[in-house]
């Protein structure tokens, strides 16, 4: 019983499954997971807000010299390219968190068949002592 489950494990992979905490990383996968966690929170909005209308404000009442006129396009540009390069970074990061729910789940049913398994054998061991007994 034992050999024939380790054999059906090992064809399906399910003892060497790491957990998903343990995972090596990259640098990439590091940076686009801090940039992630980083960009989605409140203080990156408030302070993002606080910078935008600073920048409207300053140009738009000219307190110095304007340095990017009303259509704001130097705001524009600068706005373009924050999202441009946000985006494929949280996308990065999306995609390392399915891949560790991926290895979370296909943990949880290595654990579930393992104790499946040991579940059995004490049943077994269970049912025998009961016929000794009886």
């Amino acid at each position: 019983m034992k050999k024939r489950w380790e054999k059906e494990n090992k064809k399906n992979n399910l003892l060497n499954i790491t957990h998903p905490n343990i995972l090596p990383a990259t640098f990439g996968q590091k940076a686009a997971d801090k940039l992630t966690k980083w960009a989605g929170s409140w203080t990156f909005i408030i302070t993002f807000l606080i910078i935008f209308f600073l920048w409207i404000s300053m140009n738009a009442y000219a307190w110095i010299k304007t340095w990017d006129p009303y259509p704001f396009i130097l705001l524009n540009l600068l706005l373009s390219s924050l999202a441009a390069i946000q985006a494929p970074l949280i996308l990065m990061s999306q995609n390392r968190a399915e891949q560790k729910d991926r290895q979370r789940t296909e943990y949880d049913y290595a654990v579930n068949r393992k104790a499946e398994h040991e579940i059995q054998e004490l049943k077994q061991i269970v049912e025998r002592i009961e016929r000794k007994i009886k």
